[in-house]
């Protein structure tokens, strides 16, 4: 079964390949492994190369924001794929890049200290672009704004979510029965909260997903960024929480503590943020196993762990 799906994948990849480009397949391959949620393919014609992603016709507003994001970043100086064209045929949502020629990040040989570096550059210019809203989602391309979906307890604004993970610090609190804070933590986290929902906070654009497998370096050691997976939210704090995120983890792709100073000499940022961010992170960890005791009971005991860990990190 699960050949004849990859077979009609790449035969889909080649269709829309061919349609567009209007010329005959030559190849086609499958990128695996960079922790992507499309199906990823490079499709080679007689004189274009060209990669192709995939997913379900319901993604296809991803893909409307990641081409904004690309195009909007190349304006302040990114260098990232050049997008083609994105559209749906029967159920599948898809984009067509430009085929990057260069190693991934994780794999080149240039010093990984120096693609980090970069990396905080990039980030800076990020925070840079014009946006407005908060949230996930990309409502108005032409003003670049942004949403986030409400929910229950939540209007959707930042002021909304605060307020939300502050209500939820109860003394009936599934938090404190997880173990991931006593009746006496709550109340000082608490305070960080009402703290953080009083603070100035800047709004600015994110990448979403910052790492060294979501860039190319190629042959000028020029690094190119892919893979968006953007929100506007508090910067730099949701920018430095995701790879304080990845650090805690222990992931692959989290860096190193060299790794996170060159990041963060790139982006020029002081020591004084960085225990702003940690409370940050704290909000979001929060949230996310809230989330969790909610839609997907299979990932409470994950993140309890994970907010256990940053509890610990704050409160010593």
């Amino acid at each position: 079964m699960k050949e004849i799906m990859e077979d009609s994948l790449v035969k889909q990849a080649e269709r829309i390949t061919g349609d567009f480009l209007q010329e005959q397949v030559k190849t086609t391959y499958q990128i695996i492994g960079k922790g992507m949620t499309n199906q990823v393919y490079v499709v080679e014609t007689e004189s274009n190369k060209v990669v192709v992603r995939m997913n379900d016709k319901d993604t296809f507003p991803n893909f409307i924001k990641e081409k904004w994001c690309i195009e909007q970043a190349a304006a302040v100086g990114i260098p990232g794929p050049e997008v083609l064209s994105i559209g749906i045929v029967d159920e599948t949502a898809y984009m067509i890049q430009a085929f990057v020629e260069g190693d991934n990040g994780v794999d080149s040989s240039v010093p990984k200290l120096n693609v980090w570096r970069r990396l905080g550059e990039y980030a800076k210019l990020i925070h840079s672009i014009q946006v407005k809203g908060y949230g996930g989602n990309l409502i108005d391309p032409v003003h670049g704004e942004f949403q986030s979906p409400s929910h229950a307890g939540s209007d959707g604004s930042w002021q909304g979510y605060v307020q939300y993970n502050i209500n939820s610090l109860t003394e009936h609190d599934r938090l404190i029965e997880l173990g991931v804070i006593t009746q006496m933590e709550s109340q000082r986290v608490r305070k960080l909260f009402e703290d953080l929902k009083s603070e100035p906070f800047r709004f600015g654009l994110n990448h979403g997903d910052i790492s060294l497998k979501n860039t190319i370096v190629n042959q000028a050691n020029q690094v190119i960024l892919l893979d968006w997976n953007a929100e506007v939210n508090v910067v730099p704090h949701a920018t430095i929480a995701q790879l304080m995120h990845y650090q805690i983890l222990g992931l692959e792709e989290s860096p190193n503590v060299e790794e996170f100073k060159a990041f963060i000499d790139g982006y020029g940022i002081s020591g004084k943020d960085l225990s702003d961010i940690r409370h940050f992170l704290l909000l979001r960890a929060f949230d996310n196993l809230r989330w969790a005791i909610d839609r997907n009971p299979d990932l409470i005991e994950p993140y309890a762990a994970f907010a256990k860990q940053v509890v610990g990190m704050i409160m010593d």
